[in-house]
């Protein structure tokens, strides 16, 4: 499968003034960046499909700005966030993580991430949105506080909660690690 081309993010330059070339050239990685964020497949492509809907009414306007892809991601964030999406959203429970595999063979990558999915799942949104723009999407907590509406020692107090919470629950789960 052929990859995008990147988009250049200013104005006027082929691939950001046009919605639609926008969407086929950035749509996956949206995407992605939302099921990092709400961790069910449904659900980021629901969240990408309202936000380019909203959007799409005034593209021109957004089309004119300097980070056309970060206002967009933004705007996925902020309807993660939102309390319509938690009254919608429904989490399925899953069954207990088996032990890992003593080896570093393919099925203890899996049984790992399915971990790490059930971990960012039991946390609150808001700390779960801070871990995954810090880790998954590499921001600086100046970037993410800005992104997110707070202060940067906001950003730190939720990702230190979040990963304390992380390591309590695998701790009492006896799956042992340093975290």
């Amino acid at each position: 499968m052929r990859r995008a081309e990147p988009l250049s993010r200013e104005p006027g330059l082929p691939g950001v003034d046009d919605f639609d070339e926008f969407v086929t050239g950035r749509g996956r990685a949206l995407l992605k960046f939302a099921y990092v964020l709400s961790g069910d497949a449904h659900l980021a492509e629901d969240l990408v499909q309202e936000v380019l809907a909203r959007l799409h009414r005034r593209w021109d306007r957004i089309a004119a700005m300097d980070h056309v892809e970060a206002y967009v991601r933004t705007a996925i964030v902020r309807q993660f966030l939102s309390w319509r999406r938690r009254r919608a959203y429904r989490e399925a429970v899953l069954a207990e993580v088996p032990e890992p595999a003593p080896s570093d063979a393919p099925e203890h990558r899996v049984v790992a991430r399915d971990q790490m999915w059930t971990l960012l799942r039991g946390l609150p949104r808001a700390q779960r949105a801070v871990l995954v723009l810090r880790f998954y999407c590499d921001l600086p907590d100046s970037e993410i506080a800005a992104l997110l509406g707070c202060g940067k020692s906001t950003v730190r107090s939720q990702a230190t909660r979040a990963l304390a919470q992380m390591r309590t629950t695998l701790s009492q789960r006896g799956a042992g690690g340093d975290g």
